[in-house]
């Protein structure tokens, strides 16, 4: 189950530096917010959808997001018996190399199959990740070769959730930083040597969403959805600061799949299962809840913010929604359920039944641009979030990737 990532692009710092031209080095893109800044791409799709590039098979069982940096192609897969890290070509989908980085596990709950869920976070020469049973892999991505590994599990006391960690680690400045959950909910490593830097005191378990970095009230903090809710610790040791506990409560309280959004020294947090998402304002201790709103129960796909809007699938709808004031200006059954991405004025909208919706980004109205149905459907869900880069659009679902060309022009 993939999880996401969202931070607000003036107030990012410590993201991945090495992108280039319109590269997504990481889950969510350069900024980790779900936000491509690449323009020039197509208005409108016609019927069939846009035009197959190529397609690569043969990649394993896997709901992971790929990253896209320097010409290559990264994810991860299980093939067989064997996770493995996968690295294509970029403009020819062929395969460069695949190295395994763990033995097959069986995960407590089957829907989604046992196969990764992880975005691996390239950064210059290395690539980092987390495997589905907690292997954390800093590998060189000439060829893969390991550099160092630790485990989530045997070297910090973390505990497996139920359908795998699917976090995609966090890289800020001279840190990596994962989320093993138990007695150290999320522990701060040096990204050359794997050494630990700190152990966070919080105590809580890991879910399926990943950190992202915010400046908040003038100090750099990593926000986490965590199972219990959603926390800022602090950058320099790991300590808890804030918590958000609202939309992480209940029955179904440990499965938190989407990043929060953060903006103006503000945070958006949802989630599904009957809960929903609201917006508070961080200081110490528990964060005081500006609005909730119920309709937004968003579950695996993530939400993106653009100006003072919010898009992202709830209730099986997408839904417009202001930011400051939780107002839904607008919902749409038509893309359903699913993932999302932005670019040039778009959304991109994958349901998790299949469909690709191409939605106008407009805080007035819904106003589609396209929609078609991805070949070769799996019975499995498509948790993958839909991939922008250098004018290609990517959808990878379980053993297949898709490259569908959307450059405008062609």
């Amino acid at each position: 189950m993939k999880t996401a990532r969202i931070v607000c692009s003036a107030i990012a710092i410590g993201v991945v530096s090495a992108a280039v031209a319109a590269d997504w080095p990481q889950f969510r893109g350069p900024e980790r917010n779900g936000l491509s800044k690449e323009t020039g791409l197509l208005k409108a799709w016609p019927t069939e959808g846009p035009k197959l590039a190529w397609k690569a098979t043969g990649l394993g069982e896997s709901h992971t997001t790929i990253s896209v940096a320097k010409g290559k192609i990264f994810g991860m897969g299980l093939v067989g018996e064997d996770e493995k890290i996968w690295v294509l070509d970029e403009k020819t989908g062929k395969s460069l190399w695949s190295v395994k980085i763990a033995n097959k596990v069986e995960l407590q709950a089957r829907q989604g199959g046992n196969g990764s869920r992880a975005t691996p976070t390239v950064e210059g020469d290395f690539l980092y990740t987390v495997g589905v049973a907690g292997d954390v892999l800093c590998m060189k991505v000439s060829d893969g070769s390991i550099v160092w590994r630790k485990h989530l599990v045997n070297d910090f006391g973390g505990r497996v959730p139920v359908w795998g960690y699917s976090e995609s680690p966090l890289i800020d400045a001279d840190k990596l930083v994962v989320t093993p959950g138990g007695q150290n909910a999320m522990v701060a490593l040096n990204k050359k040597t794997g050494a630990t830097i700190w152990k966070s005191p919080l105590r809580n378990g890991a879910s399926y969403s990943s950190a992202q970095t915010a400046m908040v009230n003038g100090q750099k903090q990593y926000i986490q959805f965590l199972a219990e809710g959603v926390f800022g610790l602090s950058a320099d040791d790991g300590k808890p600061i804030w918590n958000y506990t609202t939309p992480g409560g209940g029955q179904w309280r440990d499965i938190n799949c989407s990043m929060p959004l953060y903006k103006d020294g503000m945070v958006f947090a949802a989630t599904a299962y009957q809960k929903g998402g609201g917006l508070v304002k961080p200081g110490e201790g528990a964060a005081p809840e500006q609005y909730f709103l119920r309709e937004m129960q968003n579950h695996h796909g993530g939400m993106v913010l653009v100006g003072d809007h919010i898009y992202g699938t709830g209730n099986n709808s997408l839904m417009c929604v202001e930011f400051k004031t939780g107002k839904i200006v607008w919902e749409s059954r038509a893309p359903g359920k699913g993932s999302i991405t932005y670019a040039d004025g778009l959304l991109y909208v994958r349901n998790e039944r299949g469909p690709v919706t191409l939605v106008e980004a407009n805080p007035k109205e819904y106003v589609q641009k396209g929609q078609f149905e991805q070949p070769d459907r799996t019975r499995e869900p498509a948790w993958a979030y839909p991939v922008v880069a250098n004018g290609k659009l990517y959808i990878h679902d379980m053993d297949t990737l898709f490259c569908y060309d959307i450059k405008g022009g062609n």
